[in-house]
């Protein structure tokens, strides 16, 4: 534990099991109280809504009284919000969790910017791939968890999630040490207005270019995440169950290649080039997989997603932060809220789709989302060629 990225992937991987425990629930969990697709997409937006907002806050306080007591208050205000929402009695409680879930929730970009302090520009994308791969394994471990614990009932996953959470707190206060952010830098981190800081990050093409490729692949993959379950339900006749065994083993590829394979890819091929190919399987695979006639297949086809998904995410990441030489958790947040925005919008537009048009709507328009990224990325590539980054 003396290891400060293997402490802040620890941390990070328990947070993200409780999520991923409840996330693949959720469908069948907000069903059961009668909610439509559309109504799971709003349900939805709510988590995302609050990170959105409140990213950048998280992001700039732990610029300013260091990143281990934002994770520890964050962590705790989970376990309370995971608490309310196994208890709630009616839908409306269901969006009262969620909001506060997504409030706690947003700190993801001061786990990112505990690893941006501890680890060298050049290193950046394999410290940003044990995010990725905490996010896999929760995602591997979690969804069949749920799966299993919706023998008694939906409601089991979020209470479990909550004890997970406390345990975690309880886990986080005494492993993870302030590593990253000395006293001394804190007090040079002032009060920055958030609104002067996007701004900043916005019209620098070096920083504005990630953020806006997150947020088009976000908006994406919320297409994926919101009616994946119901698409297995309606096409295949799946449960719950079965929901989290495939997200498991999509999740095994992305741990694989982003705890071991990101570092030496970049060094290799660099991170732009990674998020070329990634986007580009990423838009391929979900118009196969809409249009597959067996599980089995459509599970193949979605393992080059995931591969995809697996080059993309921690590479934007990297990016982003080796292109932000000040303020990380600040930037970082805004980085995150860009992805939370793009799962404000996802949602609302995934449900009203397969609601409305099809059930394979939401894959054909997230598969057009990731293609116009790739575009983006080949057409300004040399936006960081240019830069200091090399």
């Amino acid at each position: 534990m003396k290891n400060p990225l293997m402490s802040i992937f620890l941390v990070v991987f328990i947070d993200l099991l409780g999520f991923g425990i409840v996330v693949p629930i959720l469908p069948y969990y907000a069903t059961a109280f009668g909610a439509s697709a559309s109504q799971l997409g709003w349900l939805m937006m709510c988590y995302s809504g609050m990170q959105f907002l409140f990213s950048p806050l998280w992001g700039n306080l732990s610029d300013r009284i260091g990143r281990r007591p934002v994770i520890l208050i964050c962590l705790f205000g989970m376990s309370l919000s995971m608490l309310l929402l196994g208890l709630a009695p009616l839908l409306s409680g269901l969006f009262v969790a969620r909001l506060l879930s997504g409030f706690f929730g947003a700190n993801i970009s001061t786990a990112m910017a505990y690893i941006a302090d501890v680890t060298k520009p050049e290193d950046r994308a394999k410290g940003m791939g044990l995010i990725g791969a905490a996010f896999g394994l929760g995602f591997l471990f979690g969804p069949a968890i749920g799966g299993l614990l919706s023998h008694w009932g939906y409601a089991a996953a979020p209470l479990f999630a909550s004890g997970l959470s406390l345990l975690n707190f309880i886990f986080t206060f005494f492993i993870l040490k302030e590593h990253s952010l000395s006293i001394n830098l804190r007090s040079e981190h002032r009060p920055h207005p958030t609104r002067k800081l996007i701004v900043q990050t916005l019209k620098n093409r070096s920083t504005g270019l990630p953020v806006l490729l997150f947020f088009i692949v976000t908006l994406g993959m919320a297409q994926l995440e919101t009616t994946f379950g119901l698409f297995l339900l309606r096409r295949f006749q799946l449960d719950a169950i079965h929901a989290g065994l495939i997200l498991a083993f999509l999740a095994l590829i992305m741990v694989f290649i982003q705890g071991k394979g990101i570092g030496p890819l970049v060094k290799k091929y660099g991170e732009v080039f990674l998020i070329m190919v990634g986007t580009g399987l990423m838009g391929l695979s979900l118009v196969g997989a809409s249009y597959s006639p067996s599980i089995l297949l459509f599970v193949i086809i979605l393992s080059f997603h995931s591969i995809g998904y697996a080059f993309t995410n921690p590479s934007l990441s990297g990016l982003m932060s080796r292109s932000s030489l000040h303020q990380q958790g600040g930037m970082m947040g805004i980085f995150q809220s860009a992805g939370s925005l793009g799962r404000v919008v996802g949602p609302i537009a995934a449900g009203y789709l397969f609601d409305h048009l099809g059930i394979t709507f939401p894959f054909w328009v997230a598969s057009l989302l990731f293609i116009s990224a790739f575009s983006l990325a080949f057409f300004f590539q040399g936006v960081w060629k240019d830069s200091d980054l090399g």
